[in-house]
């Protein structure tokens, strides 16, 4: 599939607000289903923009795909990352879209700027046990499990990591 991956606009925020809530809705990913809070972040996509970078999937037509959102070094949205690390969360595909590159384009785009960026060592991410087809993709690209900064952000939500070692820009 033909698609870009740019930053999104401003007219597609609530787009992708409910791209990315639909996806954990309806992967079963949220454990209050409709009623779970974590939905106001995964919604609130104009923050996100304004405080980190928000890159969206774009087929030729420019219909919206899914999204990620990148956090350079020291950004606020970083859960897990380092000093001399990027992360990326909140990775969404629409179910229309699914299979066809979109998640693994998005994550290319975050592993392009975590390269382009210097100092950065490395790619972070935190992911729920459940999301094999996410697992596979980082897999693909090179991403190792890194069991030890697994992560309770509640009692019961456990979230498995991943980095992936990049070479620093001089």
């Amino acid at each position: 599939m033909d698609m870009t991956i740019r930053p999104v606009t401003p007219a597609e925020h609530a787009l992708l607000g409910e791209i990315t809530a639909e996806a954990y809705l309806g992967d079963g990913l949220l454990d209050y289903g409709a009623d779970d809070p974590y939905l106001v972040q995964l919604r609130d996509v104009p923050r996100r923009a304004a405080e980190a970078e928000v890159l969206v999937a774009a087929d030729a037509a420019g219909r919206v795909l899914g999204g990620v959102t990148y956090a350079a070094p020291g950004n606020p949205w970083a859960d897990i990352a380092t000093a001399d690390e990027a992360e990326f969360r909140m990775l969404a595909v629409s179910r229309e879209a699914r299979g066809a590159g979109a998640g693994e384009a998005l994550v290319r785009a975050c592993i392009d700027r975590a390269r382009e960026t210097a100092g950065v060592t490395g790619l972070v991410l935190s992911t729920q046990p459940a999301m094999r087809g996410a697992h596979r993709i980082y897999g693909r690209l090179g991403f190792v499990r890194t069991p030890e900064r697994d992560w309770n952000p509640l009692d019961d939500l456990k979230l498995l990591t991943y980095r992936l070692e990049l070479r620093p820009l001089r």
